[in-house]
Parts: structure tokens; sequence; C-alpha cells
């Protein structure tokens, strides 16, 4: 069977995040780059575009990329200047409700307000900061309204759909993906809507 180009595509970045040979100094040279931009850069083209196009991105009026950067780790507590047991600290081991993913989503979401995440993908890390890519939509462009693919997110509903956990990042802290095969629990529960 002929393989696509997008299939070669992302065999070679799963070669960069396997880290070898020359590959390695490639994306360390890029991540150094990286650190020296703001936090939420707009790029030209994506820099997966295998993984950008089958998370709905199209290279056309309408559609724009950005990349963000958050820190990585659980939350930074103040420690407590008066007296606990060690147990009761809580300074180490706090993590958000929500995942790295989805707040950076947020956060490009709060840059560009005109604009509707459709979705977001991984593209690099060091040992202090990530790095996402995020797919903003214009729900408002003539060229997204007359698409039968994408224009559902011009409807009301889909509004702010990335503060709402509704995109894919958001759905998997939410807990509403099923965990490995034959997972049973699937939240929230159909049970209770079909008694």
């Amino acid at each position: 069977m002929v393989k696509s180009m997008y299939s070669y595509i992302s065999e070679s970045w799963r070669e960069i995040v396997g880290k070898k040979g020359d590959i390695k100094s490639f994306l360390h040279e890029r991540l150094i780059l990286w650190r020296k931009q703001p936090v939420i850069v707009r790029v030209e083209r994506p820099t997966r575009p295998d993984r950008a196009r089958r998370l709905g991105y199209r290279a056309k009026q309408g559609f724009i990329v950005v990349r963000v950067r958050v820190r990585k780790g659980g939350l930074r507590k103040p420690r407590p200047r008066s007296g606990r047991k060690p147990k009761g600290l809580g300074v180490t081991k706090k993590t958000p409700g929500k995942n790295i993913q989805w707040i950076a989503e947020e956060r490009v979401a709060r840059k560009y307000p005109n604009m509707e995440v459709l979705n977001s993908y991984y593209v690099g890390e060091d040992g202090r900061w990530k790095w996402f890519e995020v797919i903003l939509v214009d729900p408002h462009h003539p060229a997204i309204k007359s698409d039968l693919k994408i224009n559902w997110i011009c409807s009301k509903a889909h509004r702010s759909r990335v503060f709402r956990g509704l995109t894919s990042s958001g759905k998997r802290a939410r807990a509403l993906r099923k965990k490995g095969k034959g997972a049973e629990k699937v939240r929230p529960s159909r049970e209770k809507y079909y008694d």
C-alpha cells in the first residue's frame, strides 16, 4: 500500500520525540528559539501538519494556529508559617483539576476572543515549559460559514466551548474518555438519563 505524505511526516515526528542522533540537536535548537519568544505566538503554518489536519485544521481562510508556552509541574503552594504536622502542610503533590493542555487552550482563547478553539496538540517541552499549538477558527468568516464540514462551530451552542470543557483535552480532564480496553465506567453515567 502506498503511504501518504502525512504518514512520512508523522514518522519523522516520532523520531524527533524519540531523540535519535542529529534530530535531537534540531529539537534542542528549536526550543532555544521558542524560549526567547513571547508566551503566545501566532505561527504561519503548523509545526506538525499531519497532527493539525487530523484535529480539523485546513489551510484556508478562517483558520489560524497559535503556539503557547505553559509551565510544567503541579501547583505552587506557599508553605504555611504556623505549625502543622508534616502531612497537613499541603505544599507538595497538589495538582490542578485541569490538565496543562486545557489551561493552554483557555489562555489562547482569552487572547483571541473573536475566535473559537477547535483543538490543540503537543509540540515540545524542556525542563521547565511545555509548548502546545492551538487551532483557532473564526466563526464569523464567510469561508467558515459556507464550509459544511466546519460550519457547526458557527452556532450559538458552540460559543466559548473551551471554557466549558468541550475540546478534546477538556473532555479528557473531565474524565469523559474511556480508560483502557473494555472500560465500563464513562462519566457522566448514561443510566441517570435512561431510567
